[in-house]
C-alpha cells in the first residue's frame, strides 16, 4: 500500500540541507519589505508573489535559480528580520515533523545595511533557539543548529570559516560553500577547508550539482569534505553493464566506501536541471547501491515544498515505505556534525521509536 501524504507527514524527520534565505514564508517576504522599504519585489500580492517565486526557480539552471535570492536577502538585512525568518523557519519545520535540522546561510550576504558578521549570527542563533523553545511548548520539539556558508565566488571564505569557529559552541556546527559551481572550483576556499580541519570541526561542500565529476573529486580528494551538497553527478561514475549490474569508478567508489553523505535535493536538483525529473533522479539507484543518501529540501520557498513532500514525491516514484524512510532518516541523523551521543539519542529515544509506532 502506497503511503499518504498524511501518513508521511507523521513520520520523524532528519533534514542536512535546507538555506534559511530560502525558506521564507511569502506573507513573511512581503511584511518584510513593507517595513524595511525594499520596493524590488515583482509583487506585493501574497498568492502572487509564492507563485512567481515557485516560476522562477523552475528555470533548469542553477544561475538562474539563484536569482531569485536578491529578494529574500534584501529583505533580511537587519536583526529582527533575521530573527524573525529564523524564528519562523524552527516553527515550519516542526510542524513539518523535522526533529532535527541543518540550516544553513551566507552572513556576508545580511550587511548591506550596516550589520556586521557577527550581529548576523547572533541575530540567527537567538531566533533558532526561541523557536526551538517556542516549538517545544507547542508539543513540537525540534532541535535545529546552523552552518555558516561562504559564497564560492567570492573571497571571504576563510573570514566566514573564523566566523564558524567563533560561534561553535553557541549553535554553529559547521561551514559551507555555495553559488554557482561552474568556474569557481571549491579548491579555490582550500585555506578556509584547512583552517577548519586545524580546529577539528566539520564541513559540507555544494559540488556535483550543476557540475560534474571534477567538482565531487576536488571536494573530497583536496578539500577533505565531510558531505556531499547534493552530489547527483557522482552517477556519472556509475556505469551499467549489459548485465544489468553496476560498476562504480574509482570517485564513486571512494563516496560509497568512505560512507560520505550525499545531501540530495529532488525537487531542487529537477528545477535546476540536475535530473530530468523526480523519476528520472539518481536517488533509488544510489540508494540501492547503498550509498548513504538523505533527502532534504534545499529551499522550502522557492520550491514550495517540505520533507514532507520531498518523501512523498520518492514514495511515489520509488514505491518506498517506512523501513526505506526510516533508514534515509537514520542516515541522516548519523551524518549530522553534532556530537555521537547526541546524534544517538535522537535516533534511539525519537526517531525509531516514532518509526516502530508507524510501522505497527
Amino acid at each position: 500500500m502506497t503511503l499518504t501524504l498524511d501518513q508521511i507527514k507523521q513520520a520523524p524527520k532528519a533534514l542536512l540541507h535546507d538555506h534559511l534565505d530560502g525558506g521564507l514564508r511569502p506573507a513573511t517576504v512581503v511584511e518584510l519589505a513593507e517595513q524595511s522599504g525594499y520596493g524590488d519585489l515583482p509583487t506585493m500580492d501574497v498568492d502572487e508573489l509564492a507563485m512567481w517565486f515557485r516560476t522562477q526557480a523552475h528555470s533548469g539552471s542553477l544561475v538562474r535559480y539563484l536569482e531569485p535570492f536578491a529578494h529574500t536577502v534584501g529583505v533580511m538585512q537587519s536583526t529582527d528580520a533575521l530573527y524573525r525568518v529564523a524564528y519562523e523557519c524552527v516553527e515550519d519545520l516542526a510542524a513539518d515533523n523535522v526533529v532535527y535540522a541543518e540550516v544553513r546561510f551566507a552572513p556576508e550576504l545580511h550587511i548591506a545595511e550596516g550589520l556586521v558578521l557577527d550581529e548576523v549570527v547572533d541575530a540567527v542563533l537567538a531566533g533558532f533557539a526561541d523557536g526551538e523553545k517556542a516549538a517545544a511548548a507547542a508539543g513540537q520539539a525540534a532541535t535545529v543548529r546552523c552552518l555558516v556558508t561562504a559564497m564560492r565566488h567570492a573571497a571571504r571564505s576563510r573570514e566566514i570559516a573564523e566566523l564558524a569557529i567563533r560561534f561553535r559552541d553557541r549553535g554553529v556546527v559547521g561551514f559551507d560553500i555555495a553559488g554557482a559551481e561552474a568556474g569557481y572550483p571549491p579548491t579555490r576556499h582550500l585555506d578556509a577547508f584547512e583552517y577548519m580541519r586545524g580546529n577539528n570541526a566539520r564541513f559540507t561542500i555544494h559540488a556535483g550539482e550543476a557540475f560534474g565529476l571534477p567538482s565531487i573529486h576536488e571536494a573530497i580528494a583536496y578539500c577533505g569534505a565531510d558531505r556531499l551538497g547534493h552530489g547527483v553527478r557522482i552517477v556519472d561514475d556509475i556505469e551499467a553493464g549489459p548485465d544489468g549490474a553496476f560498476r562504480l569508478g574509482r570517485v564513486a567508489n571512494i563516496v560509497r566506501d568512505k560512507r560520505i553523505p550525499l545531501e540530495m535535493c529532488p525537487s531542487s536538483n529537477v528545477q535546476t536541471g540536475a535530473a530530468p525529473s523526480i523519476a528520472e533522479h539518481p536517488f533509488d539507484r544510489l540508494a540501492r547501491l547503498r550509498f548513504r543518501v538523505t533527502v532534504n529540501t534545499d529551499n522550502r520557498l522557492m520550491s514550495d515544498t517540505t520533507m514532507t513532500q520531498e518523501m512523498a514525491h520518492l514514495v511515489d516514484a520509488f514505491g518506498y515505505g517506512w523501513t526505506d524512510l526510516q533508514r534515509f532518516t537514520i542516515n541522516a541523523m548519523k551524518s549530522a556534525f553534532i556530537p555521537f551521543d547526541e546524534r544517538l539519542a535522537i535516533i534511539d529515544d525519537v526517531i525509531k521509536p516514532r518509526y516502530a509506532v508507524l510501522v505497527g
